[in-house]
């Protein structure tokens, strides 16, 4: 697989669906407690990323079942989505640890004097 930056909303959403399975409400508010309530998912953002996940191979319809008269999906992660999340998870730790390292370097400069 290419190595790429994933959009926070899909990272989110891959997140969301890493442990266990959920149909689409139960994602919006995975997303919104994984975010610290930061971020909101409309349901058209939703089920438009929902789609392209789907067609990417990410995620996989788990079930459908009928709720009140509606139909409701439930959705996982497949092994090339949990792959992606990973490379993801990675990226972010290799520049958060970059970050905390320049950071640092700053702080041990006296009155934040430049290199």
């Amino acid at each position: 697989m290419t190595e790429r930056h994933i959009q926070e909303p899909t990272r989110l959403v891959l997140t969301a669906l890493a442990d266990a399975p959920r149909h689409g409400y139960a994602i919006i508010q995975e997303v919104l407690a994984i975010s610290g309530g930061l971020s909101r998912l409309s349901t058209g953002t939703l089920y438009t990323a929902l789609d392209r996940l789907l067609q990417q191979g990410l995620v996989r319809i788990e079930g459908e079942e009928v709720v009140s008269g509606r139909l409701r999906r439930t959705y996982a992660l497949t092994d090339q989505g949990r792959t992606l999340l990973a490379a993801e998870a990675d990226r972010l730790r290799t520049a958060a640890a970059e970050v905390d390292r320049r950071l640092g370097a700053a702080r041990l400069r006296p009155n934040g004097a430049t290199a």
